[in-house]
Order: structure tokens, then C-alpha cells, then sequence
């Protein structure tokens, strides 16, 4: 596979490609991030703004990775509450609902640029009010796209997920390695 480089600071992906056994490094993009349109458009571009960002940057062959992951609800994209309130607001509109996660990857190698979106559907169990400022308190909301993380104590908000959970963490690594051992 050669030199492989995640795109990204978040301490999800670099965990997951860990698991996945693989050596790596880790360059973060540093892009803007200021975006508008739906969450499957939103996070493929940012993807690539994030992988294009450290192709540039590096000198010899390599393969980038960029991702991004964004939660929709009613149409609505959900990024990382900045405040106590965001953080209700957010947890209260999933409670009891479907909502949808979207991560898009962008693989960089060679300047041939492969890109695809996954999406999953998170059930989330109904809650109270002091379940979910228990929750906020715990400080997890704060990094995380719609509020939670399911691979933490957020897993217990979750009632049922229909796709893939790598997409809800952040990191479809089926997909993604699927795409990096096809030549790339």
C-alpha cells in the first residue's frame, strides 16, 4: 500500500485505521470547514478539501485519506454543539428517532482523486431530560457530530443502527479499504 496518510486530527479515525492493523501517519488539513448544503454533499466536499490539503503539502508518493462526518436530521445537518444548550437541543431533537449519519471519504494517490459518501441510520432509544444532561456532563458531546459518540457512552442513547457502525465512528473501513487495495 506504501506510505499512507490520514487527513485528519480526530482521534476516532486514527483508532480505527490502528484496529485495522495498518501503519500510518497523520497530517492535519486545517481547512475551512464553512460549508452549506446537504450532509452528503457537505462531507464529501470537505473530505476532499481535507486530503487535497495534505496532498499538497507532501513531498514523494504517498496515499491521503481525508473524511468528514455529519448527522441529518428533517434535513436538518447537525455538526459539533459548541455550547451546553447546542448540546440538548441536538440530543433532544434525536430522542426517540431516526436520524442519519453520512462520512465521506476522499483517497488521494498519484493526483488520481477517489471519493465516496456512506451513510447509516442510528435509532436513538427515547430519553429524559436528565439522561440527557447527564450525558452532556460526561463533557463527549463536544467533539462529535450530532452530539454524541456511539463508540463511547454514547452508546447507550442507541437503540439500533441500520449500516455500517464504522460510518457512524467516523471511518467506513470496509469501504475504504476496498478502494485502497483496488490499485488506488
Amino acid at each position: 500500500m506504501g506510505r499512507l496518510i490520514l487527513a485528519s486530527a480526530s482521534p476516532r479515525r486514527k483508532q480505527l485505521l490502528e484496529q485495522a492493523g495498518v501503519e500510518f501517519e497523520v497530517i492535519e488539513s486545517c481547512v475551512d470547514e464553512n460549508i452549506r448544503g446537504t450532509a452528503e454533499e457537505m462531507v464529501a466536499e470537505l473530505a476532499l478539501r481535507k486530503a487535497r490539503a495534505v496532498a499538497e503539502k507532501i513531498k514523494g508518493e504517498a496515499t491521503v485519506i481525508g473524511a468528514d462526518t455529519l448527522v441529518s436530521i428533517d434535513s436538518k445537518v447537525l455538526e459539533k454543539p459548541a455550547t451546553r444548550a447546542e448540546a440538548f437541543e441536538m440530543l433532544k431533537s434525536l430522542e426517540g428517532r431516526k436520524h442519519t449519519v453520512y462520512t465521506g471519504v476522499a483517497i488521494i494517490k498519484g493526483g488520481v482523486v477517489k471519493s465516496f459518501v456512506e451513510s447509516a441510520d442510528v435509532f436513538f432509544r427515547p430519553l429524559t431530560d436528565a439522561e440527557i444532561y447527564a450525558y452532556i456532563d460526561t463533557g463527549e458531546p463536544f467533539d462529535k457530530a450530532g452530539g454524541y459518540g456511539i463508540q463511547g457512552r454514547g452508546a447507550l442513547l442507541v437503540e439500533g443502527i441500520e449500516g455500517d457502525f464504522y460510518t457512524v465512528m467516523g471511518l467506513p473501513l470496509c469501504r475504504l479499504f476496498l478502494h485502497l487495495n483496488d490499485g488506488t
